[in-house]
């Protein structure tokens, strides 16, 4: 395990590659920054802007997909206010036992902004079974609701026949993520390739009375699909010369956005701005932490170091004292959601600890064999 030399991004990040200097892709890309013709660039983003109205074939310019958080919010008032474009809002419903309050105000705060928007509510009797299946399987429960939030904005857009779809940063440039980059910097459509639906067989959803059928709103529409509709999926993170986890979650909260205010020795959440909407990311981020050796915190403090916010030595602390925490409430509502006892749920998480990474002291006990910022 190493360490960028300028942040705190690991090497262990999925499908990341660093460059000679021993620099990852995300701070190469912002270093990058300092010699962008912003004017180009807001010349090309006018082009794509002409792209969608052109395309306007039922009254909607654009297509957002929204979970009522900082990115989504910024973004959709970004295209209505600045680009003057009128866009339809697509929300994935999370069922009843995992939505929050706060989830279900923040979509209400966007719409009362004056957005038209579009809720879709895939089986929650599928959406469990799925869930617990992804997680006993993969350590992973987000593996199937990741490809439901991923594929259901393309394939509303493609039954509205609206081909123009904003997304908000680009992985391969902001965080790394290789495999997701397309042709150009704003070229989202490569996006199903990343880490998180890149591998999708959704072979491994199907079986114990679940058929193709029952998991359509899981699966993300095909190359040829796309191409037939003319999709162009555009990461507006890369016109923005401050598009950051902090800087979105100022103008948002600023917008009606209700931010989380638990403890981030509960959170592994030092910030309190992302994935508002539901609480179990919290233990999935830890699981994350154990497999790879970073969490949220990592990801909150690269971008300040590259902003200049922080020193490496200070968000050193903060990542050594907050990633991979995560309240065992979460954990026990989580675990009596799928329908298993917390000593079940951490004798599946013990499967997926990374034995390079963490000493094993005994179950939901894992201590790093890493130091933060230098690795093994």
């Amino acid at each position: 395990m190493k360490y960028c030399i300028s942040c705190l991004q690991p090497d262990t990040r999925p499908n990341i590659r660093f460059n000679q200097a021993g620099i990852c892709p995300a701070c190469d890309y912002f270093r990058s920054l300092r010699d962008v013709d912003w004017d180009e660039r807001w010349n090309i983003l006018q082009g794509i802007v002409t792209f969608g109205k052109k395309h306007n074939q039922s009254g909607y310019d654009c297509i957002i997909g929204v979970s009522g958080g900082k990115d989504s919010t910024r973004q959709a008032v970004f295209v209505h206010e600045v680009l003057g474009m009128k866009p339809l809002l697509v929300s994935l419903n999370y069922p009843p036992e995992q939505v929050t309050t706060r989830g279900m105000e923040n979509i209400a705060n966007m719409i009362k902004l004056g957005f038209d928007c579009i809720t879709i509510s895939p089986s929650p009797q599928i959406w469990r079974r799925l869930m617990r299946r992804a997680f006993l399987t993969h350590g992973n429960w987000a593996r199937s609701t990741e490809a439901a939030l991923f594929s259901s904005v393309p394939r509303l857009a493609i039954a509205y026949q609206i081909p123009l779809i904003w997304w908000g940063e680009n992985p391969a440039l902001q965080l790394g993520e290789l495999k997701s980059l397309g042709k150009t910097g704003y070229d989202g459509n490569n996006l199903k390739r990343g880490n998180t639906l890149g591998n999708a067989d959704y072979k491994w959803m199907l079986g114990d009375g679940i058929e193709p059928k029952h998991i359509l709103q899981y699966m993300y529409p095909s190359d040829e699909e796309m191409e037939r509709a003319g999709l162009q999926i555009v990461f507006l993170g890369y016109f923005w010369k401050d598009w950051s986890l902090i800087d979105n979650g100022n103008f948002s909260v600023l917008r009606g956005l209700d931010p989380r205010l638990d403890n981030p020795d509960m959170t592994g959440d030092a910030v309190g701005v992302s994935a508002l909407d539901e609480d179990w990311v919290i233990l999935n981020q830890m699981i994350k932490y154990l497999k790879f050796g970073f969490g949220k915190v990592t990801e909150y403090v690269n971008e300040d170091i590259r902003l200049g916010r922080i020193s490496r030595a200070d968000a050193t602390r903060l990542v050594e004292r907050y990633d991979g925490k995560c309240a065992e409430r979460y954990i026990r509502s989580f675990s009596d959601y799928i329908g298993i006892s917390v000593a079940e749920f951490w004798q599946v998480v013990d499967g997926f600890v990374n034995p390079a990474l963490f000493e094993k002291r005994g179950l939901g006990s894992y201590v790093p064999k890493f130091k933060v910022g230098e690795g093994l």
